[in-house]
């Protein structure tokens, strides 16, 4: 979560997918370096020859919370798996899907078969033919495995069977017909297809798998040579891509304690791209000349999550929520007691939209928003009178008392350590609800202490936000029954522990309708379920805020910016690092007007970047741009 508030891409993981991006690059002498975000020279090693270029840009805030493909949620981990693991399909200008493996598919006459013709002759990495069986193994083991679908596993529910007949044929048989088949396998919000003969021998202990020998076995644009936790993750280019090679030979994603370093580094030249910084640093940045500064429309939320009922998919509760969010009248209690207009204009500057319905701006066509006079207002007397009626009572300090467990309204709220809008968010909450009888007790945690608590239950109260790609079935899967873990923990891709048969009858049925309208009408019902729910309460969409370097990078931007200078959403991680080309063949590492100067370290240079007579070191940013 943060400033670009994408969780796990827990995905979403997620943005998806438009092409033409904006990105950044330079060209590197043999043996330059830019400056380590962990302060470590090794780091920042350019792995290129002379005259080689490399690609720098800023990675998710999130991090990598795995390279496992079956088992990973942060942004950081989607990033990679978009540059590294074919899919399916891809995604063209419009969102719609295109080739990628598959050149060409069809439906039969009762939309429950389709075949998909792959390319043929194309080869993993290290030299092994990719054929249809290595996506009909990758498939399949979603389906049958429960470890293996904790990511991904919605997506593939409805399938019967996959099978690959011969090396260039796949064929997918649904339970029931289904609309978004070629949605289900797509650069960075879809299934990664990884080599069967790599993974094949891990499939009994995926849970365990790390899948960090490198360089990585795939088939991308670019290969992972190497990558080491909170620091960066280098790609040499693979120059015989089917979509055509990349534009630089290299590229580096570095990871910054916070995005003031981040923003640091790209000013001072040692960074060429940054997606999401906040508002503050994005005005700041339009007045330099070298930069080129953009908002794009938002895909994704930011929100607060409620642990009301947090249990597995047999009932056991775990976890240690407070008994009172089960009852509806706190939770909503609390969604009056939130002004989301005043977060957008205080917390955000005005860049973001007031949130309601659980899909972004960003994809139009599942934009939900209340009736009118069922919307939730900003109402502090109304939260305090409904908390009264129903019980609970104020003590002597203040806060109310639950009448059925006897504990006081003290929750604990779980931040971002890094995150400036959780910050600013959080301290609106705290007084608007102390103002209401409830006491929140603030814990600032790193992004993977508050996703270790997530699964387990123990807490009250999350911020968090996901993205999302142009079809919607992986996020709405998020909040079904299915998406709850078993009981020894595994498996599971809940973030609420939201679970409503009626809301999992509209799943099942959204993705079965191919008429687009009567399809919105349904996931509308859905996002209607959730908001009455006030489980996950949307605070806001935040407007993306990307920022290049000009002077060293040829981008693309897909579409042109309406009356309000908002962009389209922009698929970065994938056709954008693809497309990026260099600007200038001029070296602009170490300049020294940037006051900076450039240090020998064991054969490396490293960027040391001088301010108010100090040493800033660039560290991980671990939560600005959260899933």
């Amino acid at each position: 979560m943060g400033t670009s508030n994408s969780r796990r891409g827990r995905s979403a993981l997620a943005a998806c997918a438009l092409s033409g991006t904006l990105l950044a690059g330079v060209t590197l002498p043999a043996g330059t370096a830019t400056a380590s975000s962990s302060g470590s020279a090794a780091a920042a090693s350019a792995p290129s020859g002379q005259g080689e270029t490399t690609l720098r840009v800023k990675m998710s805030g999130s991090g990598v919370d795995t390279l496992n493909p079956f088992l990973a949620f942060f942004d950081g981990a989607y990033d990679v798996f978009a540059g590294v693991y074919p899919t399916l399909n891809s995604l063209d200008e419009q969102g719609s899907p295109g080739p990628y493996l598959a050149k060409s598919w069809t439906q039969s006459d009762d939309k429950l078969t389709w075949t998909f013709t792959i390319e043929d002759g194309l080869k993993w990495s290290d030299g092994t033919p990719l054929t249809a069986e290595d996506a009909a193994w990758t498939l399949n083991l979603i389906m049958t495995d429960a470890v293996a679908g904790t990511a991904n596993g919605s997506l593939v529910s409805n399938f019967e069977s996959v099978t690959a007949p011969d090396a260039t044929t796949l064929v997918i048989k649904t339970k029931e017909p289904q609309a978004n088949v070629t949605y289900v396998s797509v650069p960075r919000s879809g299934i990664p297809i990884v080599p069967k003969h790599i993974w094949e021998s891990q499939a009994k202990n995926l849970k365990d798998y790390k899948n960090d020998a490198f360089p990585l076995v795939g088939y991308g644009p670019w290969t992972l040579t190497d990558y080491k936790p909170e620091q960066y993750a280098k790609f040499d280019a693979n120059k015989d891509f089917i979509l055509g090679k990349p534009g630089f030979d290299h590229m580096v994603q570095q990871s910054f304690k916070s995005v003031d370093a981040a923003v640091a580094a790209l000013r001072s030249g040692q960074l060429d791209y940054i997606h999401g910084v906040n508002p503050t640093q994005f005005k700041a940045l339009q007045a330099d000349k070298s930069l080129l500064t953009i908002q794009e429309v938002g895909d994704g939320w930011t929100g607060l999550e409620i642990n009301y009922n947090a249990r597995t998919r047999t009932g056991k509760k775990i976890g240690t929520g407070h008994p009172a969010l089960g009852d509806p009248v706190v939770r909503h209690a609390i969604a009056l007691a939130t002004d989301r207009k005043t977060l957008v204009a205080k917390v955000r500057d005005g860049l973001a939209v007031p949130g309601a319905g659980y899909l972004p701006p960003a994809w139009p066509q599942w934009v939900w928003k209340p009736a009118p006079g069922e919307e939730t207002p900003f109402d502090l007397d109304q939260a305090n009178k409904i908390l009264e009626d129903a019980g609970y009572t104020k003590g002597g300090d203040g806060v109310r008392v639950d009448p059925k467990s006897g504990k006081p309204l003290e929750l604990r709220l779980g931040i971002h350590a890094d995150d400036t809008d959780d910050a600013g968010i959080s301290n609106y909450l705290k007084g608007w609800l102390e103002t209401v009888g409830i006491k929140l007790k603030i814990q600032t945690l790193s992004m993977s202490a508050l996703n270790s608590d997530l699964a387990k239950g123990d807490w009250d109260l999350l911020m968090d936000g996901w993205t999302t790609g142009p079809d919607p079935t992986f996020l709405l899967g998020i909040q079904t029954c299915a998406a709850l873990p078993k009981d020894d923990g595994t498996a599971g891709n809940t973030d609420s522990f939201f679970c409503d048969e009626k809301y999992d009858e509209l799943f099942n049925k959204q993705r079965t309708t191919f008429d687009l309208n009567e399809r919105a009408k349904i996931v509308g019902e859905m996002q209607s379920i959730l908001y009455k729910a006030d489980v996950n309460q949307m605070h806001f969409n935040t407007n993306r805020l990307d920022v290049v370097r000009t002077d060293t990078v040829t981008g693309l931007v897909y579409g042109q910016p309406d009356a309000q200078g908002m962009y389209p959403a922009q698929s970065y991680a994938f056709w954008g690092y693809l497309k990026a080309t260099p600007a200038t063949a001029k070296t602009t590492v170490a300049k020294e007007e940037s006051g900076g100067s450039a240090l020998w370290i064991g054969g490396v240079v490293l960027l040391v970047i001088l301010v108010g007579g100090g040493i800033a070191l660039k560290r991980r940013s671990s939560a600005d741009d959260r899933e």
